[in-house]
């Protein structure tokens, strides 16, 4: 018997089995070897949420959750979000490697030439009640583009993907912008590509009558390097969804809208507006040690503290809050900062957080920035999206790329009624069953 090998004993028959083991992994198909008769299925797993099964394997996204480390394709998130732009970030996240300064120029020149939407995207949004929420447009708008670019269904042609992603890239911010300025009723502000890429964002949702938007640095800078942090974040609801819809070979307009849609829900992508609503309710640092209390009682929640695969702070939690600091000078201090500080002090020295390894996450304080730049929570999730795009596109090629991906199709465990026996209607009496309507 190998080291490198699990001994399974059935004890419904007493036979032995040897399953191997490959990067801490076993293959699940392996467990259908375990039967109780050759006619029988064989076993399976049962894993609701996937709480501890791999679907792939990748080479994008690296976490450590109990040691509180995320990298892209290896590079520690804290260099790139110091020394890094989100364009550069992107690239390597696509590409697996810091583009050189040639490669960089050409990328920028490629995503910077698809800024622009057809006339008739516009038109689309136009549509739209005039309190529709960004998000759904968003999601839509980016479906609806399948239909104005057919070659994106060629996606086994390298070429044809190449212009898709810059393509995606380089319109999500239009997009995102434009369904911010219809949701407010404002005219719709055309891209500037003399600008950075969140200098032009910044420009689509905020120009009024100037002739020439002149972005803050400062704030560029600052959603630079938030949109570097959301690049990616390994296998996530929306990247599953991305992953899984794309597994069915449609075009890359249409998986990513599905990967937006799995964003659009509270649970992901808008878990930072919850922090905000907390953070309101609190209403004041000397009243954070009454709430506190109140969660330990169970009779409230600690929102933007916890993760699913974090276990110790978040990497990106105390690169945020440094850039908290930094928007803040520009814009004044959010009152909310003070509250969100003094509960974070309260609950890292307390016993009953630390034992739950409950640290502050990436929404902790991603929320009360973006409140201070201006935008409203409806805008939280888009803004959650446009980064996220890069990301969900590097899962995609990677997917269609791997010989072992087949279109996903989970199984399940049945728990229904076995067979029985049609009865025609007449013969089904007044008295209506369980369950009937």
């Amino acid at each position: 018997m190998g080291t490198n090998t699990l001994a399974i004993t059935d004890n419904r028959t007493g036979k032995s089995y040897e399953i191997a083991i490959e990067h801490d992994t076993i293959r699940a198909l392996d467990l259908r070897r375990i039967k109780v008769s050759e006619d029988d299925f064989g076993l399976m797993t049962y894993d609701p949420a996937f709480m501890n099964t791999a679907s792939c394997h990748s080479r994008i996204t690296y976490i450590d959750g109990d040691k509180g480390i995320l990298r892209y394709r290896g590079y520690p998130i804290e260099e790139l979000a110091e020394g890094s732009s989100y364009l550069e970030t992107a690239y390597l996240v696509l590409y697996g490697e810091l583009p050189t300064s040639d490669e960089l120029k050409a990328w920028i020149h490629n995503v910077t030439y698809h800024t622009f939407i057809h006339e008739n995207i516009k038109t689309f949004m136009d549509g739209f009640h005039y309190d529709a929420h960004p998000m759904g447009i968003l999601v839509s708008t980016v479906a609806a583009l399948s239909t104005f670019y057919v070659d994106a269904k060629n996606i086994f042609d390298p070429e044809s993907r190449k212009k898709q992603t810059h393509r995606l890239i380089a319109k999500m911010p239009t997009l995102a912008a434009f369904a911010y300025r219809h949701s407010r009723g404002m005219p719709y502000s055309y891209p500037d590509n003399a600008l950075s890429y969140t200098e032009n964002f910044l420009n689509m949702l905020f120009k009024m009558s100037e002739v020439k938007y002149q972005p803050n640095p400062t704030l560029a800078r600052a959603l630079d390097v938030l949109f570097i942090l959301h690049a990616d974040h390994e296998q996530n609801c929306s990247t599953n969804a991305m992953r899984s819809v794309g597994s069915s070979h449609v075009d890359p307009y249409s998986a990513v809208a599905a990967a937006a849609a799995a964003l659009y829900g509270p649970l992901h992508g808008g878990a930072n507006e919850a922090v905000l609503k907390m953070l309101a309710e609190i209403g004041a640092k000397d009243q954070v040690p009454g709430f506190v209390k109140r969660v330990k009682a169970g009779e409230g929640r600690l929102m933007g503290f916890g993760h699913r695969v974090y276990k110790n702070y978040d990497p990106r939690a105390k690169i945020i809050k440094r850039v908290a600091e930094e928007v803040f000078e520009v814009t004044g201090r959010n009152p909310l900062l003070d509250i969100a500080v003094e509960l974070e002090r309260i609950a890292l020295e307390d016993e009953y957080f630390i034992q739950r390894k409950l640290y502050p996450n990436v929404d902790f304080y991603s929320g009360i920035i973006y409140q201070a730049m201006g935008f409203p929570v409806e805008m939280f999730p888009v803004l959650f999206a446009i980064p996220r795009t890069s990301g969900w596109i590097a899962q995609w090629e990677e997917m269609l790329s791997d010989s072992e991906q087949k279109i996903a199709r989970p199984r399940q465990v049945y728990l229904g009624e076995a067979q029985r026996k049609f009865v025609p209607l007449e013969r089904r009496g007044a008295n209506p069953g369980k369950g009937r309507v």
